[in-house]
């Protein structure tokens, strides 16, 4: 009599048990176990493709080599025309070692910061260096023209490049002559002199 009572309870019980679990399993999100794992990956995809790729920016006036931000170097003084260019003075003078105020004094004097500038001797942009081409052509020296190694007046238009190029042949003369005012000397215009390193060097002082 007991056992006949006990059987249908238990029976009861396990379709109590199957019952609810088939109505849990009718409720549960879609999302929750994805039937496509292809199509998952697509959205996941989508969602990385839409974000910022902060990886890859790199901004304005920093180091390629450590993606960090070059401080300025140059005197707060220098008018607006030379401030504009001071991430490029900045890594120039980091490449060679010249002082950056010298750099912009030389630009200031040179070109007032003006990147195309052309001069009457066919000297080009903000450092003034006399390319191959153009009315700087006609130079001859005993070897030929004078100025047959250097580039052209296009790269020479170019303001990281002219900076770099005319700071480098500037740390060059340093280098070779142990002074600045000899170096200024041989850099700027041959009819000038020392009138012109003397010039320059004032500015640097100046700023």
């Amino acid at each position: 009599m007991r056992r006949t009572i006990i059987f249908p309870a238990v029976f009861i019980s396990c379709l109590i048990i199957i019952w609810v679990g088939t109505v849990a399993a009718a409720h549960m999100p879609e999302n929750s176990l994805p039937s496509n794992p292809s199509s998952a990956a697509d959205d996941n995809a989508a969602a990385r493709d839409s974000a910022p790729n902060t990886d890859v920016v790199m901004a304005v006036g920093q180091d390629p080599s450590t993606h960090t931000p070059i401080q300025c170097a140059i005197s707060t003084n220098y008018p607006q025309k030379i401030q504009q260019w001071c991430d490029l003075i900045t890594a120039a003078a980091q490449n060679t070692g010249l002082p950056a105020n010298l750099i912009a004094a030389v630009i200031l004097q040179e070109s007032g910061g003006q990147p195309t500038i052309l001069s009457h001797s066919g000297a080009v942009g903000l450092m003034q260096v006399m390319p191959r081409d153009g009315r700087a052509s006609e130079f001859m020296c005993i070897n030929g023209p004078c100025f047959a190694n250097r580039p052209t007046i296009a790269e020479l238009k170019d303001p990281t490049f002219n900076i770099n190029y005319g700071t480098q042949m500037l740390a060059n003369l340093f280098t070779k002559y142990g002074s600045y005012r000899e170096a200024l000397y041989r850099y700027g215009p041959s009819d000038m002199g020392y009138t012109y390193a003397d010039v320059v060097l004032k500015i640097w002082e100046n700023y």
